[in-house]
């Protein structure tokens, strides 16, 4: 695994699979129609596709259920709002979705007091975008707020032995897979990154996650290049925790419980976790503290991010384990491949264990 010290340059954006190698290659997101996401909100009062919000208590934002094709997330949270008239970030959603797929989502509008324009309001809507569901709720949808999401994906032309294939993925849906973060965050060629080391820590000391961030970024553009800084820094955050995951894989115990591992009780179930970095470094102690400090000191630049930004130091599960896998072969080498994952959790990634992936339209957006 190649080390980055700082400067800006080559950056590693692809860690060690759980085999130490990918059994077979294919061709991934041929059209939108191959990568389909089904958001699973899991939130109680939300109705299901194709029926409405009639008979809840109401709220005083409208969430629609839509369908799109093509778009990423954050356009149409911007479209929303310019239909809405109210500022972009009074519309909400759960998580960014992929561009080049056919997803469906919730979104939420800040309408108080419009309850009698709702249905002309989704007319226009519909003008856009199809309208599977919607309702009203007394909450702005935020990151985060769904249960998960469900994924329909066809691999074109794969080029590999069947049963090998079939193993791997028997294997993954008992075991899973290293829960890297996708490459896609990191931008470009770690474009991202290398903005990360621009940065000036104090500028983003706000007390981490739930720290004073300023909403709607003001008019002087500073807002938007805060927002920007925050991606950078998330991206350098994600990335370090990858660099922790792959060496731990690399050697083996990724799916073992180290000595420091924090909150590990014997009388739980154990679960493998990684570093996402704050001040102070890890929550990790004793063994798996010192070698989590010995991999990020490798990248003292990033490491110096998070040194006054009072960013509270989290964990990540090391493993992920899709739920509902199912798999079936079609004609012509292509597969479909099914499954559940929680928030926070790449399809892609998890594929990208098995197979090498070739897109047939690149998206930045996952």
């Amino acid at each position: 695994m190649s080390k980055n010290t700082g400067d800006t340059g080559s950056w590693t954006l692809d860690w060690p699979t759980s085999r130490g190698h990918r059994v077979a290659r294919a061709e991934l997101k041929s059209s939108p129609e191959d990568f389909r996401v089904f958001e699973d909100l899991g939130l109680p009062g939300f109705p299901a596709e194709g029926s409405s919000g009639e008979d809840t208590t109401g709220g005083e934002h409208l969430c629609l259920f839509l369908e799109k094709t093509g778009d990423n997330t954050e356009y149409v949270a911007r479209q929303l709002a310019l239909l809405s008239a109210c500022r972009h970030f009074d519309v909400g959603f759960c998580g960014l979705k992929d561009r080049h797929a056919v997803t469906r989502q919730w979104f939420s509008i800040y309408r108080p007091g419009l309850e009698a324009d709702d249905e002309v309001f989704i007319s226009r809507v519909v003008d856009r975008w199809p309208v599977l569901a919607w309702t009203r709720s007394a909450r702005k949808l935020r990151r985060g707020d769904h249960r998960g999401n469900r994924f329909e994906i066809t691999l074109r032309r794969v080029a590999g032995t069947a049963a090998d294939i079939d193993e791997a993925l028997h294997e993954l849906s008992t075991l899973g897979a290293p829960n890297y973060f996708g490459p896609q965050r990191f931008g470009h060629g770690g474009a991202n990154l290398d903005r990360a080391l621009t940065i000036d820590p104090s500028k983003l000391n706000r007390g981490g996650r739930k720290g004073g961030k300023k909403r709607g970024g003001g008019r002087s553009g500073s807002g938007s290049q805060d927002s920007k800084n925050v991606l950078y820094f998330s991206a350098a955050r994600s990335w370090l925790f990858n660099e922790v995951l792959g060496r731990r894989v690399a050697v083996g115990n990724w799916r073992k419980v180290l000595d420091g591992e924090p909150g590990f009780s014997p009388d739980s179930e154990p679960v493998t976790t990684g570093p996402l970095w704050g001040d102070g470094g890890t929550e990790a102690v004793s063994e798996q503290g010192a070698f989590e400090r010995e991999v990020v000191a490798e990248t003292p630049g990033l490491e110096a991010l998070f040194s006054v930004t009072r960013m509270k130091p989290e964990r990540r599960p090391l493993i992920a384990i899709p739920e509902q896998l199912h798999w079936q072969w079609l004609e012509d080498d292509n597969l479909s491949v099914s499954f559940w994952l929680a928030p926070g959790q790449y399809a892609t990634t998890l594929l990208a264990d098995i197979f090498e992936l070739h897109e047939g339209a690149k998206d930045p957006e996952q």
